[in-house]
């Protein structure tokens, strides 16, 4: 849908400058393409462990076409269209899923399965594994049970109380919802105390969330007012509202335009609108268009490169490969 512009009054009139980029990830879309095309191919009921990303309007839309969403496999009937979601899973679970014979799509971010296999990868070598990253995300979860153990670090100040077995035989990977400047003081630290610590190169952290990040940065300058759109548990979504705010301008985080308080726009010419990587565009307009009633506005978009990554999809969401039990 094309973005609609408002004119009136040119001195009444807001500016709304979107951030780019902004909203979904490479790897939210292949998760949502695999949950419709699983739909489609295996028809519902189709079941997700968790949410498949962190947006309510998202979870919702796909609950409404047959999507059942459970917190362990357990809960999951025997025979059923089984999706884990683009967080990624603890072998445990997966062993867990296996055993039962449940039909398998796995929508893990190929981001979040590049950490695992380096995870066991330093693992192999005898290393101790250090994870950045927020305690209880599912990412964490996930990864933390794709190794024998690990330590978890949430900020620069946890490394100097860890304890390790030999600081010479330490390895770190982070979570992918973290930027190369969400990790760059805890990595600094790490490798201050222990100075033979291996690790991935920062580019290997997520591109996505760096860039969106660094698009809301530039858009606080330019605004005054930031509203990023996403969910409250998205992480990468609260991170966006924060760096707004840390610029020091008014920054709220709101699921869609129902959110909206109209007293944020009273004295203000510019308002600048982003969205978390597990929010889709639709609700942007949304979000102009309810703008739209309170004040004449002019909409711009910030420059920037579009991303034009794309994740292939597992052979199980091209094709009817899955042999499906119904009751």
């Amino acid at each position: 849908m094309p973005l609609k512009m408002q004119h009136g009054n040119p001195s009444n009139t807001l500016r709304i400058v979107l951030a780019q980029p902004r909203g979904f990830c490479a790897g939210v879309h292949r998760a949502i393409e695999i949950v419709e095309r699983a739909l489609q191919i295996y028809g519902p009921p189709v079941y997700v462990r968790h949410e498949i990303v962190h947006n309510k309007w998202v979870v919702d839309d796909l609950r409404s076409k047959g999507v059942v969403f459970v917190g362990e496999v357990d809960e999951i009937p025997d025979g059923a269209i089984t999706i884990f979601s683009a967080h990624g899973i603890s072998e445990k679970v997966e062993v867990n899923a296996k055993s039962r014979d449940l039909p398998i799509i796995d929508a893990t971010c190929p981001l979040v399965t590049k950490v695992h296999r380096e995870a066991q990868r330093y693992e192999a070598e005898g290393r101790e594994i250090v994870l950045i990253g927020h305690e209880g995300h599912p990412e964490v979860e996930g990864t933390s049970g794709r190794v024998h153990g690990v330590l978890l670090v949430q900020r620069a100040s946890d490394v100097a109380a860890l304890k390790v077995r030999d600081p010479d035989k330490l390895a770190y990977v982070t979570q992918t919802t973290l930027s190369v400047d969400d990790t760059r003081d805890i990595i600094a630290a790490l490798r201050a105390r222990f100075p033979s610590i291996a690790g991935p190169e920062l580019r290997d952290i997520c591109y996505a969330t760096q860039n969106r990040q660094n698009a809301v940065r530039e858009l606080a300058k330019q605004v005054d007012l930031v509203l990023v759109i996403g969910s409250g548990n998205s992480s990468n979504s609260n991170r966006l509202r924060n760096l707004a705010a840390e610029i020091g301008v008014p920054a709220y985080l709101i699921d869609d335009a129902r959110g909206i308080q109209p007293q944020w726009f009273d004295n203000i010419s510019a308002v600048g609108i982003t969205a978390g990587a597990s929010a889709p565009e639709h609700l942007v307009q949304g979000v102009i268009d309810a703008i739209g009633t309170l004040r004449p506005t002019q909409l711009e978009t910030m420059p920037g490169e579009p991303e034009n990554t794309r994740f292939k999809l597992p052979p199980e969401a091209m094709e009817r490969r899955l042999k499906v039990v119904r009751d």
